[in-house]
């Protein structure tokens, strides 16, 4: 798998602001292929259906809160900030108004992460008889806890 992952540019020069902006026009090439990015695999398309089938109230006809566009945003900026190569999860909402993004292989291998609002990624997997839980904030890079788990949920 390739791990080159997004790094925040502190580039002052001229030549490193050049270097930055041409790695990162690099990696979103490489998020439109199938082989690496989330976009080739149609991940950001199914991610804008869900916002869309899900920004009224009580889009479940249970009473569920819609889903706002900075939670969309949130988690677009969440997927882009994962590893080039990761396979790609399924999307969905929640009632509470926050997005699921879930990686399963197996009912005993699966992982699901919900974002929120505020900018918290709460996530749950099931590995085996392992379980594993947590949040964690999300300031533009993919925490190493649930891409770690991720890799477990997935790995053959």
């Amino acid at each position: 798998m390739i791990s080159l992952v997004p790094v925040p540019s502190y580039a002052t020069s001229e030549t490193a602001r050049f270097v930055a902006s041409q790695i990162e026009q690099g990696r979103r090439h490489l998020q439109e292929s199938y082989a690496f990015g989330m976009s080739g695999k149609g991940v950001f398309g199914e991610l804008y259906r869900t916002l869309e089938e899900c920004r009224e109230p009580n889009w479940d006809g249970y009473g569920a809160l819609s889903v706002i566009e900075s939670t969309y945003h949130l988690a677009q900026k969440f997927l882009e900030a994962l590893p080039l190569g990761t396979q790609a999860p399924s999307i969905g909402a929640e009632p509470d108004g926050h997005l699921t993004v879930e990686w399963y292989r197996t009912p005993r291998r699966t992982l699901s992460v919900s974002i929120s609002p505020d900018g918290f990624l709460h996530y749950a997997a099931l590995i085996g008889s392992a379980t594993a839980y947590g949040t964690e904030p999300f300031f533009g890079e993919a925490p190493k806890a649930i891409v770690e788990l991720i890799h477990r949920v997935m790995a053959v």
